[in-house]
């Protein structure tokens, strides 16, 4: 293995990390925020807690993905110089914009939220958290314009070998971003409900105190996935005719179909000159893997909301054992759905412009196999560090001071006549 086969096995893991804390964050947020205005709007102190204890989660996997953001940062300068030579008058500006609306805008209200329990006024907190949940999507829009940049080029022109920006609107047009940036959304959705599904359900399992909220809970998330299901379906679809107009060789690998392959190679050699231009073979599984487990993942969603009737849901139990062992389904598929987009691109690092030899530093095999050790060892940690966390004030369930000021007495939580039968009780 040379350096640059363990530079893109690099960047693989620290990608396919960083994507994780990402998409969770994505989904969570959007709960944080329905829960508040909620709160806010029917004045329900049930709602604030469900508010304090999903917040909670979700700044804590918001540090870890800020983290994770750095140390993706970092290693594009460490092992693709070549990239940044070439594009980073064009690929750079994107990151540019992405870093100062995820580090200046979001981390800024996000901080102001946080402290401002109980210290501002309720509706202008309330703003507060749906600015960090704007600028959150508002940042996925630039990563995923910077990505649509290397799958599909546009807006440019080369001078002596390095990429110059001459239309800054075609990069915002780009066909390889709509579809691919709603694909992704979507999939937050769906990592954010089976998330707090999966939490709410092991909160019943334990048989939580905290009934009404997390049987609240459990309803949103329950009702929101399909929302994000069958949107991932139908938009992970239309990206395959995008695909096929501009990376054919990237359709004739997932789907594993030699004559396509082989007709594909004829063109592109003709076009490029000689060499191995389809990606690997493997990237079908992961394609495989995506799409037949988000088809169970639809029937499951269906099937969830029937049991939603008259309370089926808890009472039978076992699908409360489902809703938890699904927890990790929806990172699995993401991080397959990003092997499919980024190897899918091989052996291009800028599709038709730039090849991934030429992207790389220009490392030893050694400082590469260090790089990519040292990467390892401090992503590892961090994941191992945040699903510790994540666990240990889960676990704790509902406490009043989880952020800001202690509600108080006054504020405790609210109970339904029949939340006893819930939990058994």
């Amino acid at each position: 293995m040379d350096a640059v086969e363990i530079s893109r096995l690099q960047f693989a893991v620290t990608g396919s990390v960083h994507y994780l804390f990402v998409t969770l964050s994505l989904g969570l947020v959007l709960f944080v925020v329905a829960f508040q205005t909620l709160w806010t709007i029917r004045k329900n102190p049930a709602y604030e807690r469900m508010t304090k204890f999903w917040g909670r989660l979700y700044v804590i996997n918001y540090g870890a993905g800020i983290i994770g953001g750095l140390v993706m940062e970092f290693q594009f300068g460490l092992n693709w110089s070549g990239l940044a030579h070439a594009t980073g008058n064009v690929f750079g500006g994107l990151i540019a914009i992405e870093t100062l609306v995820a580090f200046f805008i979001e981390a800024t209200f996000l901080g102001m939220w946080i402290f401002g329990w109980n210290r501002i006024p309720r509706v202008l907190h309330l703003g507060l958290i749906w600015v960090v949940a704007a600028t959150a999507y508002v940042s996925a829009y630039w990563i995923l314009a910077a990505n649509a940049f290397l799958q599909h080029p546009v807006g440019y022109e080369m001078r002596d070998g390095v990429a110059f920006l001459t239309d800054f609107s075609a990069l915002l047009r780009n066909p390889n971003l709509v579809d691919a940036l709603l694909h992704v959304v979507s999939a937050a959705v769906v990592t954010g409900a089976l998330f707090v599904a999966g939490v709410s359900a092991w909160q019943f399992l334990r048989r939580t105190p905290d009934v009404a909220e997390f049987r609240r809970s459990l309803r949103f998330a329950v009702v929101a996935l399909p929302l994000g299901v069958y949107p991932a379906i139908h938009f992970g679809f239309l990206q395959e005719v995008v695909i096929e107009q501009s990376q054919p060789a990237k359709l004739a690998a997932i789907y594993a179909d030699p004559e396509r392959s082989l007709r594909v190679q004829r063109e592109l050699a003709a076009q490029f000159g000689p060499g191995d231009w389809i990606p690997p073979d493997w990237v079908s599984v992961p394609y495989q893997i995506m799409m037949q487990t988000t088809f169970g993942l639809a029937l499951v969603s269906i099937t969830l909301l029937v049991l939603l009737t008259r309370d089926w849901l808890v009472r039978l139990r076992v699908p409360l054992y489902l809703l938890v062992g699904l927890i990790p389904v929806p990172f699995v598929l993401v991080v397959c759905g990003w092997l499919v987009r980024e190897v899918g691109r091989q052996p291009w690092a800028v599709y038709g412009l730039l090849s991934t030899t030429d992207a790389a530093s220009p490392l030893s095999t050694g400082a590469a196999a260090a790089s990519f050790a040292g990467f390892s060892v401090l992503l590892g940690g961090l994941v191992l560090l945040n699903v510790t966390l994540l666990w240990r004030f889960a676990r704790r369930g509902i406490e009043d001071d989880a952020l800001g000021m202690p509600l108080g007495a006054a504020l405790g939580p609210s109970t339904s006549d029949d939340d006893s039968l819930l939990v058994g009780r």
